[in-house]
């Protein structure tokens, strides 16, 4: 019963956040769907200290999907990792309900905190393609991380981080990222270049208007 409905579960959520799929047979071709069936049998070993046998079947699945989801992470419902290779999950990350993953995500640790060292993911956040999220601070609820970004502090809930370091560009989303997957954010860069294009023209105007009046005085 448990792989029945857990494969009812994950054939919904990836119905839901992948229009790709055609029919519910295919459910079983994804390596997200059997990297999150295995993490859920590793990780209720893992809780009664079989942590031997939790970490094989969590390196093996690793080795045939290229999801790596140590035993020890807390996930909720709904977690959907969108093809999914080398996503990497660590032990003390906690992800809420109804998380979206691409490709290339890590969350992970800086290597310098001990006990809780990976970052904690409110509910519905989408992470896109190569963000890397370190350290133990939490990401809050309804917020977006773009493509290849490098989060190293806390986010609040509805925002939209880019960039390396990651900061953020839009606060107040109200767009929910479980069914606003988007990954194309604003690019800071281009608005700061935009908005300096636009003061330069405007200054550009005023010193043409006040030669015009220069001249009108000689």
């Amino acid at each position: 019963m448990g792989f029945i409905k857990n494969f009812k579960d994950e054939l919904s959520v990836i119905r839901e956040r992948d229009p790709a799929i055609k029919s519910p047979l295919e459910v079983l071709l994804y390596p997200s769907f059997w990297a999150i069936i295995k993490y859920r049998r590793a990780h209720k070993l893992y809780l009664k200290g079989h942590y031997f046998l939790a970490r094989w079947i969590s390196q093996r699945t690793a080795r045939k999907t290229g999801i790596e989801i140590h035993p020890g992470a807390k996930i909720g419902k709904g977690l959907f990792i969108d093809h999914g290779h080398g996503v990497v999950i660590g032990e003390t990350a906690e992800i809420g309900d109804n998380v979206t993953m691409y490709q290339g995500v890590t969350l992970g640790g800086t290597g310098k905190e001990k006990g809780k060292r990976h970052p904690t993911i409110g509910d519905n956040v989408m992470i896109a393609a190569g963000a890397k999220i370190l350290g133990s601070f939490t990401i809050g609820d309804n917020s977006k991380i773009g493509a290849g970004s490098v989060v190293l502090e806390a986010v609040p809930p509805n925002s939209t981080v880019v960039g390396v370091p990651g900061r953020i560009v839009k606060m107040k989303n109200e767009k929910i990222p479980r069914t606003d997957l988007d990954q194309i954010l604003p690019d800071p860069v281009k608005a700061d270049l935009n908005q300096l294009m636009r003061e330069n023209r405007a200054m550009r105007e005023e010193i043409r208007k006040i030669k015009e009046k220069l001249n009108e005085n000689i």
